[in-house]
Parts: C-alpha cells; structure tokens; sequence
C-alpha cells in the first residue's frame, strides 16, 4: 500500500504546476471531488476539469482508502480503486490530445509529431520531466510506463527507444515477484501502443530467466520462511505475469522463436514454473507437435516445487486442441496416467483426470476409456470425494458421449453406467441424463431395438421422470418430455408388433407422470395399428385383429389419465379413426361416445402457451372434424338411426354458449352439411372394408325421412338464432350470418324443394334489409348462381336468379 500511495501521489503531482495552499477546499472543489465518490461501481466519470491541487488532495483520500480496504480485507474495494487511478493515464493523454486541436483542425489517428503544436510538446515533456524527478524506483517506472504512448506527441522514435530503457530499469528491481509484474505490466503497455515491436517483449523474458535463480536463492527463502508461505503457493503467483509475457511474445511468433524460448527454458534447473506457462501460453500445435519433449521435461522437474500434476494438465489441455504424432499417444497416454494415478488428494485427481479423458476418448477405443473411468472410480468413491467433484464429473460425461456417438458401443463400456451412479445428488443426476438423451437423439440416426441401449436409456429416463414433482416448473416438464419422447420415437422392434406395443405398455407405466410422453405413445400406438394394416393390407388374421383390439384398448384406457381438454378430445377422435380403419367398429363407437360425451366438459376459457384463450373456436374446429368422421361411420344396429348425430346434436344445444358468439349457428350449420352428405346414394368418401350408412341402409326411406327431420330441426335452431338478432346492434351478424347460411344451401341443399327455395330468397332479403350486407361479395354471388343456371343440371337456379334482387343504397 505505501508503494502503490507513492506512485499515485508522484503520479499526479505531473499535472500542473504544484501549488503550495493547504487551505480548506472551496465549495466549488468540493462539487468536483463528488464526481469521484462512485468507488463502488468503478465510476470512470470525466476528470479533466479538475485542478492539480484537487488531483493531490484526492489521490491523499485514494492511497488511504486503497489502505483501509486492504486492512479490513475488501480485496475488490482495493482492486476497484487502483483500477480507477489507472484510467488517469489516459485522461493524461487525452489532455495533451486536445491541446493539439483547435476549431480549425484535428489530428488523424495517426498523426506525426510534426502535427503537434508546442504548447502540447511542452506540457508532454513537462511530464517526463516531472517524472524523471520521482526518486523511488517503482513509482517512477509505472508512472512513466502508464503514460508511454504520449512519446507519440514528441518523437518518431519515442516509443522504440524508451521500451528497452524501461526494460533495463525493471533490473534494479530486487525483489524477483514484483519485477515479473513489472515486466508483465510493460508488456502490456507495449503491446498495447507499439504491437511490432517484439524485441522489447522477448528481452523482458530472456531478462527474467537470468533473475529465475533468485527464486530458489537464500534471500527468498529465508523471507518464505518468516512470511511462512511454502514455496508451492509462493511459485503459483508468479503464474499470471508470466503467462501474460508468454502470451505476448507467442501472439504471431515464428516457430523458430518459440524454439528458442523452449530450449532456453530447459537450461534452467527448476523450471517446473517456467514450463507450465509455456504450455498454457504456447500454441496448442506446437506443444502437441513436441509432447514427448515436455514429458521428458516434466520428469526431471523437482516435484517440489511446481507438482507435476499440474503440469500434466496444462499438457493435457493443449493434447486436447491439438494432436500428438500418432506414434507417440500410447506412450504419451502411459506416461501421464503413470503420474496422475498415484495422486492421493481427491480434488487434484479429478482436475487432471478430467484433461486427460478427452485426450482419451479422441485417441483410443472403449477399452482404454473404460480404464480410465475404472481409475476415477476407484480413486473418487471413498469418502465420498464424488461429492466435492459434480462439475468435474460432469465434464467427463460430457467428453465421453462427445466422442462415442455410437450408444450400443458406449453402453458397452463396462464402467460408464456404475461412473453413472456417482451422480447422487439429484439436479446433478438429472442434468447428466438430459445431457446424455440429448447426444442421443442427435446422434442416433437409425432406430434401435438393441438391449443393451433400451435398458440404459430407460434407466436414464426414469430418472429424469421421477425428478418431476410439485415444483417442477413446466418449462422443466416440457423438456423433460421432449427427450423422453425422442428416444420412444428411436425405439423400433421392426416387425415384432408385440414386442414393441410391450415396450409401449412398459413405457407408460414408467412415464405416467409426463402428459406429453403418454400423448405420445398415444400416438406411438396408433400408428402401430396403422402398420399393422399396411403390413397384413387391411385383411387382418384372427391374431392380428386380436392385436389391433389390443392396441385400441391401450389407447382407451390412457387417454381418461390426460388432464388437457382438447388433448383428450383430439385423441378420443384419432384412435377411433385408427379403428374404424382396423374394422374394430364398436371400439370406435366407444371412441366416439366418450368425445361426445366430453364436450359438456369443455370450459370457457383455456390455457393456451400461458395465456387464457376462448375455447369455442377451438371446439368448433374439433366438431368440424369429428362431422367428416361422422359420415362414414355405420349406425350400432342396437342404437337406432344416426345415434351419434342425435346425441352431438343434444350436447349442443345443451352447452353454454357466449352471448355475443356465432359459433353454435356455425356447428349447426356444418351439421346440415354432413347430414346433406348422408342423404346422398353415394358417400363422397369411405373406409376400407368398412359398411357406411349408404351402403346398410341402401337409400331406405325411413333413414331418409329421419334424416331431413334432423334437418328440419336444425334449420328451426338456425332461424331462431337469426331472428334473435334483430336488434339494432346485432344488426351486422344477422347479415353476414344469413348470407352464410343461403350459402350453405345453395352448396348442398336441393333448391328444386319449393319450401328450400323460398327460404333460400328469404335469406338472400335479410342479409341486405338494414343495408349491413357487403354488396361486393352479394354480386358475385348472384354472378355465381347466373354462371351455375347454364348448366344443364341447374337450370332451376335460373328461376332463383330472377327472385334474388340487390339492394342499391341511396
């Protein structure tokens, strides 16, 4: 702290020219230092408008601060402060900067030091003078090295000729840990103002390799001894400036350099240190290239000092980027198992083996992957050490699977499932599962009925469902379910249709607690139906028909345990579609009943994505479709005519419509339409093997006669809702309704029926009565209705032309 108060009091007396008062700040000196009181947040707020007497005042306030926090051990307050006086070295700059411009002109980025004015010339050299008077080593380097780039203003040749000087400086440094920082921190500077000039980055290296002794000398060990630091952690502090110089010299270096550097460093005894940040700042290439070399270093290294554990991972993270000679990695392999095996401290284990097994994994086969994850076992289990080592455990896993797409040869591995087992706390057990059924369902590219994968991976996915619980957020359970379906999905039996409907079965009593996963093997189940179809070509065997019977009741009895509405609607609609198709009639009957049998159940509001949604067009777009399967189902013999229709057509009329809603006239509408469709000889569509109501009742008067009864009764329904109406502000949907509604009968009623053709022309008038119709669309409709009279099976449509006049608006 005294160092870092010199060099922030010598540092700022280089403002300007010294003043001597002491006096009590004025107010409006007071105002200015507000803007320096951020300390917290790191404030880098303008300070050019400050005197140099504020400046020395508040650098005293500073260099306190910067003491107390290091006493009372806020080690980022006291970081946040130096971090705050080092931005002076650029307001310093910037002062000179705008010294030079004036409102005629402004320096180029890079300007010469012939664009300078004197007055900026002058005020620069007056702080080099300035600086030049400090007489403590340190706060005279870094103060003159913060302002390094301000040479520029001066000299051509300023930068290139004070970076070897303040190399040579840094030699005066006696103690070996402050001087590498020093040399770190020129380093940066240089590479920061002047990025060609490497000499200078190269001779602060070679310089500290001849200071490196000092290390091991007696007058750093004695002052370790009294500090009673061990020379292990005393060693790790040096890591950082070392890297960073490394670093420095590495960034675009020639092969031939970074040779040089390599042989220079084996020179030295000891060199444990040196060699670890070489391996970290060196290219990942180059140190691969030469693996063999740094193992041969690594053993002469003094354990001692820098553990070679640590060295070994630092190897192993660049083997990891970058391969070894294929000749060398067994040997490579050895060598480092041979060191990081026989560690005895759980935490030092781990770190290194987690390197190493991607080195593993990338090189070798499952056998040296299965020893090596044996090793982590049998080193991590005791005491459970596991516990303290989930991210690096993790990480292992990750690598494995990263490397062993195909599952049949991962699961193989004798030990990864028992490596599985490590993972006993359960968010870390989960998210290795995801982790694993995510790799799977992007690697996987054929479906699998191997043993070995299904049993692993339903132990997988069991523990990932039983993670599910109360507190489960949905976002959670919808992923959750996204992985556990993509593996159902992957699972295929071929033509073994039992084994896979057993899988299905076993799946759903592992599952029940994911409404998505059993909406799927809803699905699953359904097509396996299908295929058995495809496969047997719609003429089923006594075995197969028991096994399609077999697959509906699956369906039956799943969709009751789903909680969405439509969820249940939907499926009740598509299984006894699939039935109907495998000629399991009363099972689709049963389907039928049960969905319109819920349609009372159907609220007002539902959930959709989040957010509450009316229900009715939802409902109507489900009746829509349960219409078209209508048609083709055959009446039960034991229920009597159009059972179903009759009993759809009771649970609307029963069901709670909005007040200001449409949609019920809409589903009565397009309940005329397929009642339309039934009265004709011929169905427009059918089922395989599978007696429509065309075909049972053969155009029977009676199924005719009940059936435009039916009619009848919804047209009642129809016009009652129009003439309700009638009230001025309902005006609109009266309109477009009736409009909808003539349309509907010109589509599919019989208009040579006196009776349909008057009602036809009675709703062509209300549609235009109160002037609410759109003219546009009923001209073309009349056009439309002119167009159809010219054929010769419409000719009557030429007589209802001349009967649907258009209201013209005054």
């Amino acid at each position: 702290c005294n160092r870092t108060g010199l060099i922030l009091k010598h540092y700022f007396v280089c403002l300007g020219k010294t003043t001597t008062s002491t006096s009590a700040m004025s107010e409006k000196v007071r105002t200015r230092l507000e803007e320096l009181d951020d300390l917290e947040e790191g404030s880098q707020r303008e300070l050019l408008n400050l005197t140099q007497q504020d400046y020395m005042n508040r650098i005293e306030e500073l260099n306190q601060s910067l003491k107390d926090a290091w006493a009372s051990d806020q080690k980022v307050k006291a970081l946040k402060i130096v971090i705050q006086v080092r931005i002076m070295s650029k307001l310093v700059y910037e002062r000179i900067l705008s010294m030079c411009m004036d409102n005629r002109s402004i320096l180029s980025d890079h300007f010469s030091p012939e664009n300078v004015n004197d007055t900026a010339k002058e005020t620069c050299l007056n702080w080099f003078f300035k600086i030049a008077s400090i007489r403590e080593l340190i706060p005279r380097f870094y103060v003159e090295a913060a302002i390094l780039n301000c040479n520029k203003f001066l000299s051509k040749t300023g930068i290139s000729e004070c970076l070897p000087r303040l190399t040579c400086m840094i030699r005066g440094i006696g103690d070996p840990l402050v001087s590498v920082y020093a040399r770190a921190y020129l380093c940066r500077v240089g590479m920061e103002v002047a990025p060609h000039l490497k000499e200078s980055l190269n001779k602060n290296f070679f310089d500290f390799l001849l200071t490196f002794k000092q290390i091991h000398g007696d007058t750093v060990q004695n002052q370790l001894v009294v500090q009673g630091v061990e020379i292990p952690l005393y060693l790790t502090l040096y890591s950082p400036a070392i890297d960073w110089i490394l670093q420095c010299i590495a960034y675009h270096a020639p092969e031939v350099l970074l040779t040089e550097m390599m042989e220079r460093c084996k020179k030295l005894g000891n060199n444990a240190l040196l060699l670890n940040s070489v391996m970290s700042a060196f290219r990942a290439e180059f140190i691969a290239t030469r693996a063999m070399d740094f193992i041969g270093m690594i053993k002469e290294c003094d354990e001692s000092g820098f553990p070679k554990h640590l060295l070994f991972r630092s190897l192993g993270l660049n083997l990891a980027l970058a391969d070894p000679p294929e000749s060398d990695r067994l040997q490579i392999l050895n060598e480092a198992w041979k060191v990081i095996t026989k560690l005895k401290n759980p935490q030092d284990y781990i770190n290194c083996a987690e390197v190493w097994v991607e080195y593993t994994c990338r090189h070798f086969t499952k056998r040296e992957v299965n020893t090596v994850l044996a090793d982590v076992i049998k080193h991590m289990t005791p005491d459970r050490a596991f516990e303290d080592a989930y991210p690096q455990l993790h990480s292992i896993i990750k690598k494995v699977i990263a490397y062993f797409h195909d599952f049949s040869i991962l699961f193989s591995v004798e030990k990864f499932l028992p490596f599985l087992d490590m993972f006993q706390k359960e968010n870390v057990r989960v998210e290795v599962c995801k982790c694993i059924m995510e790799a799977f369902i992007k690697h996987q590219q054929e479906p699998t009925k191997d043993p070995v994968i299904l049993n692993a991976l339903l132990h997988v996915c069991k523990t990932m469902h039983d993670s599910v619980n109360a507190l489960t957020l949905e976002d959670e359970k919808r992923m959750l379910a996204v992985l556990i379906n993509g593996f159902i999905k992957m699972v295929s039996f071929g033509r073994d249709f039992e084994q896979q409907l057993s899988f299905y079965v076993e799946t759903r009593s592992m599952f029940c607690n994911l409404e998505p996963v059993l909406v799927q093997l809803i699905h699953s189940v359904n097509k396996l139906t299908m295929e058995t179809r495809r496969v047997m070509k719609g003429n089923h065997s006594r075995k197969t028909a028991a096994f399609v019977r077999a697959c509906v009741a699956f369906c039956f009895i799943t969709i009751p345990s789903l909680t969405g509405i439509f969820t249940r609607l939907n499926l009740y609609l598509h299984s006894g579609q699939v039935a109907l198709a495998n000629q399991c009639l009363s099972q689709a009957d049963a389907f039928f009943r049960a969905a319109v049998s819920l349609v009372p159940e159907v609220p007002k509001m539902i959930n959709i994505d989040g957010k509450m949604r009316p229900s009715e067009s939802f409902l109507l777009e489900f009746l829509s479709n349960l219409f078209s399967t209508l048609l083709i189902v055959p009446d039960h013999p034991e229920q009597g005519v159009l059972f179903l229709v009759r009993g759809l057509l009771n649970v609307i009329q029963d069901y709670t419509w909005e007040d200001n809603s449409d949609d019920k006239i809409r589903i009565y509408t397009n309940v005329l339409h397929l009642l339309s469709a039934m009265n004709q000889e011929t169905y427009l569509y059918h089922v395989d093997k599978v007696d429509s109501n065309d075909s049972l009742y053969g155009g029977d008067s009676k199924f005719l006669a009940e059936n435009n009864k039916l009619c009848e009764t919804v047209i009642t329904q129809i016009l009652e809702h129009l003439k309700a109406l009638g009230k001025d502000e309902t005006l609109k949907r009266q309109s477009v309704l009736a409009l909808s509604f003539f349309n509907s009968i010109l589509a599919h009623g019989d208009l040579r029926n006196n009776k349909l053709n008057q009602l036809s022309v009675n709703l062509w008038n209300l549609a235009q009565r109160h002037g609410c119709a759109d003219t546009r669309t009923m001209v073309k409709t009349l056009e439309y209705i002119k167009k159809r009279s010219k054929q010769p099976e419409m000719s009557h449509l030429s007589e209802l032309a001349l009967r649907l006049p258009l209201q013209t608006r005054t």
